[in-house]
């Protein structure tokens, strides 16, 4: 990992933490390590979202709804795809015999989960303002870049059209299936406890993203 440490300027100190951000579930499970990525990702998602608040708050002038849109598409998980494939952070991917040969390495999901867990790891092991300038000088770039736009929040456009309406919304989990390492969840999205939308995808996030856009498409709020 030394060319990736390289590239983004950091010297680690606890190398476990990035074997974790880098090992997939269906790896934990083939080796019986304890651990697998997800904790990670968990705690990266909450930095990514604190550094671009803090980020947009400095340097724009839009009001809160504008900045969560901006937010929202750099953090989803079609941006997050985008950085870790330029980044080439599929090359560290640990994955699971089964998972490897279904091009685990290269799904959407798993490669935009490895951003937000490495992410997570560098914030344990390197503190705040070093994680800050890493998510910076890897984003700002994309953001004041006009030819790149990364629109998937369909979520955001949803509940935008709700407000306006006053109509309430909501995502519910209709549907779990796959083994661990490979799971599809089925969203459905509701207004006024009518079901608009439905999403299926490899990641809740994503079966919300595409519940919302099916409804956007098939119905006028």
């Amino acid at each position: 990992m030394d060319e990736l440490f390289k590239k983004l300027n950091i010297m680690p100190k606890d190398m476990r933490l990035y074997e974790i951000a880098f090992s997939h579930s269906s790896y934990a499970n083939e080796h019986k390590a304890k651990k697998d990525y997800e904790r990670l990702e968990f705690l990266g998602d909450a930095v990514l979202d604190l550094v671009m608040a803090d980020y947009l708050y400095r340097n724009h002038n839009e009001n809160e709804g504008e900045m969560t849109k901006v937010r929202a598409s750099y953090v989803c998980e079609n941006a997050l795809y985008e950085y870790s494939l330029d980044l080439g952070l599929n090359k560290y991917i640990k994955v699971g015999h089964g998972e490897e040969l279904n091009g685990g390495k290269l799904k959407k999901a798993i490669v935009a989960d490895i951003f937000e867990s490495l992410m997570g790891a560098i914030y344990l092991d390197l503190g705040y303002s070093t994680v800050r300038k890493v998510i910076l000088n890897i984003i700002v770039p994309y953001v004041t870049n006009p030819d790149i736009t990364f629109f998937s929040d369909y979520k955001s456009a949803l509940q935008e059209a709700v407000q306006t309406t006053k109509k309430s919304l909501y995502y519910e989990l209709i549907e779990e299936q796959g083994p661990p390492h490979d799971k599809k969840f089925k969203m459905q999205v509701r207004v006024d406890g009518i079901i608009y939308g439905e999403g299926v995808g490899s990641s809740k996030k994503e079966a919300e993203q595409l519940a919302a856009k099916n409804a956007l498409e098939k119905l006028a709020i």
